[in-house]
């Protein structure tokens, strides 16, 4: 019923049907190769954030457009699914409360849910984010100084999935995985939905 009255659209171009549309599904690129980042032990991502696939992030992010949230999901439980990953838990970096209020919602959140139902682990929220200036349009070096995130559930022991939206220049999941290792995680990894062509690898390296 709700398919009907809401039908699904492409979250890159608004066309009704499929999301992602054949069109824009053919446009996709996978991401590049990504440089180490600092306190994850590995980091993967699945698309190239260009052309479609950065307007379909950016109409999540801004504009929760979820119709695409599925396949993105599907692609990145593939990804962090590999051979020799095995999680307690799925976790995700998270926006600031001012922000998530001001939206309505998370959007690394919403990928980490629907990650983590494809991956059968529990989901939880283990990060918080201290109040702080936004990481998108800060310039290189600002962002370099990175967020802080104060670790708010059980994790010692424990091998945990660490999931955003973008990366670009490393700084957000490299200070979520330094936090979450610092409170006795033994091992973080990370998986991200888009990915910008140019990655220089930062012990405070955004996503």
């Amino acid at each position: 019923m709700l398919s009907l009255l809401l039908p699904p659209s492409c979250g890159a171009c608004g066309r009704l049907g499929p999301a992602p549309c054949a069109d824009c599904w053919r446009a996709l690129e996978p991401a590049p190769p990504m440089a180490a980042v600092d306190g994850l032990d590995r980091c993967r991502a699945l698309l190239r954030y260009e052309g479609p696939a950065r307007d379909l992030l950016l109409g999540l992010k801004y504009r929760n457009s979820r119709s695409t949230v599925a396949w993105l999901a599907a692609g990145m439980s593939g990804l962090a699914a590999s051979p020799g990953s095995s999680f307690a838990t799925v976790t995700w970096a998270p926006t600031t409360a001012a922000r998530r209020r001001r939206r309505g919602f998370d959007q690394a959140e919403v990928l980490a849910r629907a990650v983590g139902r494809r991956l059968g682990v529990p989901v939880r929220r283990l990060l918080v984010r201290l109040p702080g200036p936004a990481q998108t349009g800060s310039s290189r070096l600002d962002r370099a100084a990175g967020p802080v995130f104060v670790v708010r559930g059980p994790v010692a022991g424990k091998r945990l999935l660490l999931v955003d939206d973008v990366v670009t220049t490393g700084a957000t999941l490299a200070a979520a995985g330094a936090s979450l290792t610092r409170a006795g995680a033994a091992g973080v990894e990370a998986v991200v939905a888009g990915c910008t062509p140019l990655k220089v690898p930062s012990p405070a390296a955004d996503a």
